[in-house]
């Protein structure tokens, strides 16, 4: 009793039960589907940025967070490089490498391939592919020895097993009297890894850096350093102030250029989903227009009675906003509600789904990822929410406005 009558009034209605009880349906209808449109869209929001966030960590599992190189050579001393970078209070771990391509041969197979040369020591420095080997030990990578490493579907694409002895053919050959040659290398294979990462898997192999700088006619040189950082969103800056800091010879690069349109692409799929479940939250809150209208069409002679004992035009507006508010607040708090509890136990629901009726919604033979990951932020919780209520007020003042311009005498005269 101490809130203003429109207020008062405008909850009366809504817990009022009408004449009309088909109104109450499409209020109950567009209430149920602002929580369903609500709930939808955080749920899928969640499920996207765990999606984004577990392929990031199995791309830089494999990759470091950035690179310093010398284009175009070999990068020498590099350990005066990584000492240098290793001083900045941003880089906790440094190592160098050696990149280049070449094919692999195993009898009548071949296959191009990354090969990157790593010293096991240094590797788990920068990289977490050490955790991933199905066979052997990055250790067992001794120099002199040419041991070699796959991933698991190059290893398939070859045909080749731990043991095996291929050949690896590489670019930067010679010129002899017969013509342009190739350099050859026979490599023995130590052990095979999966990142879970197909574009890894299926074109990685890893050598001791000694053996591939032999390889590919480095000497004593490396083709760069790689770098991890405590904050991997600082690489560009980070990589980028070592090189000026090294000097006009070097050249930075970081896990956001070398994976830009991946990382783009998801952004993009998540701006489209956001856009597309919008629609249905929309679609929803417009119900409320058509509730909202036939209330008015019900009400018209309350709302003559009211405007002759004295409400002003602004007063009846303020009745009818405040019952098409209500239904969408109570309609976004349940399916802010239900989002949360749903993108918060996602990873469990759907395992049971999956037991209780025995089917797998993610294939481990198809999808590397074969959980549904989910990662919830409380931006998109309250950015959703508040859009919701957003269009639900605005649902609201159409059907309002009209209400407000009730011509007294006019209704009254049928009454």
């Amino acid at each position: 009793m101490f809130a203003p009558y429109e207020l008062a009034l405008g909850l009366r209605y809504v817990r009022a039960k009408r004449r009309n009880h088909f109104i109450s349906v499409i209020s109950s209808i567009s209430m149920l589907g602002i929580a369903v449109g609500v709930t939808a869209l955080i749920t899928v929001l969640s499920v996207m940025n765990g999606f984004e966030t577990e392929l990031r960590a199995r791309i830089l599992g494999m990759t470091a967070h950035a690179t310093v190189t010398v284009p175009g050579g070999a990068l020498t001393g590099w350990e005066a490089v990584a000492a240098r970078a290793a001083q900045r209070p941003e880089v906790i771990g440094v190592a160098p490498y050696v990149q280049g391509e070449a094919m692999l041969g195993f009898g009548s197979k071949l296959s191009g391939a990354v090969v990157r040369g790593i010293l096991p020591g240094e590797e788990p420095k920068v990289s977490d592919v050490g955790e991933h080997m199905l066979v052997g030990e990055l250790t067992d990578l001794a120099p002199g020895e040419y041991g070699i490493v796959l991933g698991r579907e190059l290893a398939y694409a070859i045909g080749v097993a731990p043991g095996d002895k291929l050949m690896m053919l590489v670019a930067q050959g010679k010129l002899t009297p017969a013509g342009y040659m190739p350099r050859m290398r026979r490599f023995t294979v130590t052990g095979i890894f999966e990142a879970g990462m197909y574009e890894y898997d299926r074109t990685v192999a890893m050598v001791h850096a000694r053996d591939a700088a032999a390889v590919f006619g480095l000497g004593d040189g490396m083709s760069g350093v790689r770098l991890k950082l405590a904050d991997m969103f600082e690489a560009p800056r980070t990589s980028q102030a070592l090189a000026d800091e090294l000097g006009p010879g070097f050249h930075a690069s970081d896990w956001t250029r070398q994976h830009v349109n991946f990382f783009r692409a998801i952004r993009t799929e998540k701006t489209v989903m956001f856009v597309i479940l919008t629609l249905i939250v929309a679609v929803a809150a417009f119900n409320i227009i058509s509730t909202l209208v036939m209330v008015v069409t019900e009400k018209e002679a309350d709302i003559a009675i009211l405007r002759t004992l004295g409400a002003s035009p602004r007063s009846i507006m303020a009745v009818f906003m405040v019952q098409g508010t209500l239904i969408g607040l109570v309609g976004t708090l349940l399916g802010v509600g239900g989002g949360v509890g749903l993108a918060l136990n996602v990873e469990t629901i759907v395992p049971w789904l999956e037991q209780s009726f025995g089917v797998q919604f993610l294939p481990a033979d198809v999808y590397y990822i074969s959980r549904l990951p989910s990662e919830l932020h409380l931006a998109d919780v309250i950015q959703i929410g508040a859009l919701s209520f957003a269009l639900s007020f605005l649902s609201t003042l159409l059907p309002a406005l009209r209400a407000s311009r009730v011509q007294p005498a006019e209704s009254l005269r049928h009454e």
